[in-house]
């Protein structure tokens, strides 16, 4: 049974409000728990479902899609941006067919090994995936404790072992309740414990957040550069590979010159494209990598 505190007021919580999401609902393979987790980087899950069930509608298991190119798998991303992570996932279901016969692999190393998986992608498949007992820390995690625990309005820029340490010790001791406890914290940071405007007033655990019974200082730590969008070269990249996703002949360069005038950072954007993977010359012009 939970041992914190804060476990069992958290997990009420969530058992009434919990939104439900595809990838959280019964019969969920690990092969949709790691696509959801690729996906949901840096998205919103409003974002993220659509695209995730036409994805697993498609390609059902990681052999599925690793028996397509890769250019099936940039087209299927559509508009959820940061599109690298269409082709890392593509590069982990071919991995995982060539080196796990076909089956997501159950350990925390052999996951870390995929392409595209890191720390806590890793630790989230485990978790939901396999009802492994392991700490999960993504944005929403580490706000919720570095508050809770830690009295800080925010955590800092970087995870550090202070935090791992934390939330390592606050994972409940049966793996069924670990695995609700992930998910539930990671619940009450989206929709109550958000970085803007947190919703105190509505929190399980606000008669013992450390954050709240001082006060709720400002942030004092590292302060976080904004990630601007508008001009950047994100910006020509998107609206390049977007043209070039459409099309299903290559792209003539003279087309793409339309859509972002400065030929500098077009250049470049394109270059960019090229590097990761994205994008490949043909003849005259652009198409998507096979």
């Amino acid at each position: 049974m939970p041992g914190s505190p804060l476990h069992v007021p958290v997990l009420r919580w969530y058992a009434a409000n919990a939104r439900d999401l595809p990838w959280r609902r019964p019969g969920t393979t690990t092969w949709g728990v790691l696509v959801s987790e690729v996906m949901l980087q840096q998205t919103p899950a409003a974002r993220v479902a659509p695209v995730y069930g036409d994805w697993l509608a498609r390609w059902p298991r990681p052999v599925d899609l690793a028996e397509v190119g890769p250019d099936e798998a940039i087209r299927a991303w559509g508009r959820l941006g940061y599109p690298r992570r269409a082709l890392r996932l593509h590069q982990a279901a071919v991995t995982i067919r060539d080196r796990h016969a076909g089956d997501v692999p159950r350990s925390y190393v052999e996951l870390l090994a995929l392409p595209g998986v890191g720390a806590y992608t890793a630790a989230a498949v485990v978790t939901f995936g396999f009802g492994a007992r392991h700490a999960v820390l993504d944005t929403n995690v580490r706000r919720v404790l570095a508050r809770a625990v830690g009295g800080q309005a925010l955590p800092g820029p970087a995870l550090t072992r202070t935090e791992q340490h934390r939330a390592a010790d606050l994972v409940p001791d049966d793996p069924a309740d670990a695995a609700a406890w992930a998910v539930a914290v990671m619940e009450l940071g989206a929709l109550v414990c958000r970085a803007q405007a947190p919703a105190c007033t509505r929190c399980p655990i606000q008669a013992g957040c450390a954050w709240f019974l001082a006060g709720r200082p400002a942030y004092a730590g590292p302060r976080r550069s904004p990630q601007r969008f508008a001009g950047t070269d994100r910006e020509a990249r998107g609206r390049l590979l977007a043209r070039i996703r459409e099309s299903a002949v290559p792209v003539p360069a003279a087309a793409l010159t339309p859509l972002w005038p400065d030929p500098v950072q077009r250049a470049r954007a394109l270059n960019a494209l090229i590097t990761d993977g994205l994008v490949e010359p043909v003849g005259g012009g652009f198409g998507l990598p096979r």
